[in-house]
């Protein structure tokens, strides 16, 4: 991995073109942006993100233009057909460094393609950033997954879909890229508005050390100290009563309370018990000794779950929509807990014994 030192001469000789829009109080020096820089997963050379392909000694093209610095300037001069890809892989041993969001063809990229097919006009703070932060997969393709079968119907043609990681901009833009799974005859919220200044990435996320700038909430959430404790709807979502709890906290209770009927649907329809492991590809195991732990035996790639239906599939799939944006609660809320309440009534539809919840939809 190369030293940032090497960033210092383009940053004093001002040969970087810069795409921020927003003057985040006295102008930082080269040392500092390279500091801010260095404390980022942007820079964090020992992420799996950049030594994922270290022992073949290259990254594949459906991979390089997000974890390479080379591949993300490849991508942006290519016609951008096939979305987050090129058709050469790169050499390994590069981060995300400054040339990727500071390039000219980064400068004037204005419409971004989603993997739903969705190409959406945005602006500097955020067309840069959407370019990774949107997943590599939509509910367009769960759809297409399992159109053909019947809703409760086992079958060895279908496996998880996977949306990948920190799907920020899918969720923030909500309907409008249909990043998560939408059930059909169900309305779905948009692009999350926000307020003006801090309705795109770099309005709420430092430009360099991508931290999010909580001071900058204070305006409006007086005494916040994290935005999870930010609260953006008087609605009871996850029906427990309490309405002043952060908006973080009620979609945390839906989306475990969408995990347990993950798990009583596999154990009752396809009558095969599943695992949810976060950090083992690919995420749903069968789970041997229906414990709901998983353990290494578990976890084993020819261990993962194959009765897969496609309510199950459905529901899976926005699980990990949910689970795979930590900040789904500031990007797009109502969108989230959409998803995830009609994930858990489809499942719910299959299962008799199931007792309806008093969530409210936003």
């Amino acid at each position: 991995m190369r030293h940032p030192a090497f960033l210092l001469p383009a940053l004093l000789t001002g040969s970087l073109v810069p795409i921020w829009s927003q003057a985040q109080g006295t102008e930082p020096t080269p040392e500092e942006i390279v500091e801010d820089w260095m404390a980022s997963g942007h820079a964090d050379a020992m992420a799996e993100a950049f030594r994922h392909w270290d022992e073949e000694g290259e990254i594949p093209g459906a991979c390089a233009a997000c974890h390479s610095t080379t591949g993300f300037a490849d991508y942006l001069a290519s016609p951008m057909t096939t979305v987050g890809a090129i058709d050469h892989p790169v050499p390994t041993g590069e981060l995300v460094e400054c040339t990727s969001c500071h390039a000219p063809e980064a400068a004037s990229l204005a419409t971004v393609p989603f993997p739903s097919g969705a190409a959406v006009s945005l602006g500097s703070g955020m067309a840069v950033c959407a370019v990774c932060h949107q997943g590599r997969a939509s509910g367009e393709a769960v759809e297409t997954a399992v159109s053909d079968l019947d809703d409760d119907e086992v079958s060895d043609r279908l496996s998880f879909i996977n949306v990948h990681y920190s799907a920020a901009a899918a969720t923030l833009l909500g309907a409008e890229v249909g990043g998560g799974y939408e059930y059909p005859g169900q309305s779905y919220s948009g692009r999350f508005a926000h307020v003006p200044g801090f309705d795109d990435c770099a309005g709420c996320h430092g430009a360099h050390d991508t931290a999010i700038e909580i001071a900058d909430c204070t305006s409006c959430h007086a005494g916040v100290t994290d935005s999870r404790a930010i609260r953006t709807t008087s609605a009871d979502l996850d029906g427990d009563g309490d309405t002043a709890e952060g908006i973080a906290s009620e979609i945390a209770t839906l989306h475990e309370h969408l995990h347990m009927m993950i798990r009583l649907y596999a154990e009752t329809i396809p009558d095969a018990a599943i695992l949810y492991a976060p950090d083992s590809y690919p995420y749903f195991f069968t789970d041997l000794d229906d414990d709901g732990q998983a353990s290494a035996e578990e976890t084993m790639r020819d261990n993962r779950y194959a009765n897969w239906t496609p309510r199950l599939l459905r529901a899976a799939y926005n699980y990990q929509f949910v689970a795979k944006d930590g900040g789904s609660h500031a990007h797009n809320p109502h969108y989230a807990a959409q998803l995830l309440i009609d994930s858990v009534n489809d499942l719910a539809a299959a299962l008799p014994q199931a007792q309806g919840d008093a969530f409210s939809r936003p």
